[in-house]
């Protein structure tokens, strides 16, 4: 029996924790023979620490052979001590006339809390996954508190936007999802971000090629991928949480798996023409459990580097509104 590896999740009881947590007791996220602990954290109310009691007694009551352990606790330090992966879910949804930048103001002070308690208590081989909105400038935040810990121990999510461009491509191409490959994320997780379909491919052959509509692509494609998560709380009355949950597990899964190739918002280093300093959406292949490296060479139309210049432009924004939290 493999030691168990330690996994940190904010918001543990809200919905995508919910959701999320037997997904990585079940053995979903790191394996069907890797043991896990679970280090719960809520915030310091009653009310949500009593939910948090609930969903341990469900987790309990699924007896999942791999649950080796269970932290419930509303104090961060407790929550990220030794913690081989910090799943950073929780954070304050953005309220009825809260402009971008309040929000980024408010959830900065979570994470630039996180981000130093994290470098302080957590593990060794200690990994970051940001998926609190807007994750990518929350991730940047976190990360610029370290320092013991490198900036690529931080990632952010946009393998939500991955997925559901995947999924978007094969309804319109009439096959499976597992028929599209290499369609990669670029930017910022908001509508901004960009699905570069010019690189994706359908049973092999170029998606451009196969759907042959590059209206589509350029138009209705990149909007319904980029405005997803607001069309789905206009349908449900509240946002993504089992996509969400489930594209954190295909998030942390292909980190933890030498050779895969995916979406990350990483520290862009200045790859394709990003600012060196924000954290982009990128596509990169695993070397080894929890490190990457950036897939360079990518050809890039005009239309490409339009779209990818906007949502860099919007990352610089973000920045700029928090740079007194930064470092």
């Amino acid at each position: 029996m493999k030691s168990p590896i330690k996994v940190a999740v904010t918001g543990a009881a809200g919905q995508i924790g919910y959701a999320l947590l037997p997904r990585i007791a079940s053995g979903a996220m790191f394996g069907p023979d890797q043991p896990v602990i679970l280090q719960l954290i809520e915030v310091p109310f009653e009310k949500a620490m009593k939910a948090l009691e609930g969903v341990a007694m469900e987790l309990d009551d699924c007896a999942f052979p791999l649950l080796s352990g269970m932290v419930l606790t509303d104090d961060p330090k407790v929550g990220f001590a030794d913690a081989n992966w910090s799943l950073l879910v929780g954070a304050r949804p953005r309220g009825p006339g809260m402009e971008r930048a309040d929000l980024l103001k408010e959830n900065g002070k979570i994470f630039t809390a996180q981000g130093a308690i994290i470098d302080e208590v957590a593990a060794e081989d200690a990994r970051v996954a940001v998926v609190g909105n807007p994750a990518n400038t929350n991730c940047m935040i976190a990360a610029s508190k370290a320092r013991r810990l490198t900036p690529d121990r931080f990632t952010a999510m946009v393998r939500l936007d991955q997925n559901r461009a995947q999924s978007q491509l094969a309804k319109k191409a009439g096959v499976a999802t597992t028929d599209v490959t290499d369609i990669f994320i670029y930017g910022n997780h908001s509508p901004s971000m960009f699905p570069a379909f010019a690189h994706a491919k359908i049973s092999g052959k170029p998606a451009r090629e196969v759907i042959n509509d590059d209206a589509w692509l350029m138009g209705p494609f990149c909007e319904i991928v980029g405005k997803r998560g607001a069309a789905i709380i206009a349908a449900r009355g509240a946002s993504s949480a089992a996509s969400a949950a489930s594209s954190l597990v295909d998030h942390v899964r292909s980190l933890f798996t030498p050779g895969s190739i995916h979406s990350v918002a990483v520290k862009s280093n200045g790859h394709y023409g990003f600012d060196p300093e924000v954290w982009a959406g990128l596509p990169v292949k695993t070397t080894s459990p929890g490190a990457f490296e950036v897939i360079t060479g990518f050809e890039m139309c005009e239309f490409a580097k339009s779209k990818i210049a906007a949502t860099n432009k919007e990352l610089v924004e973000e920045r700029t509104m928090v740079a007194d939290m930064l470092g």
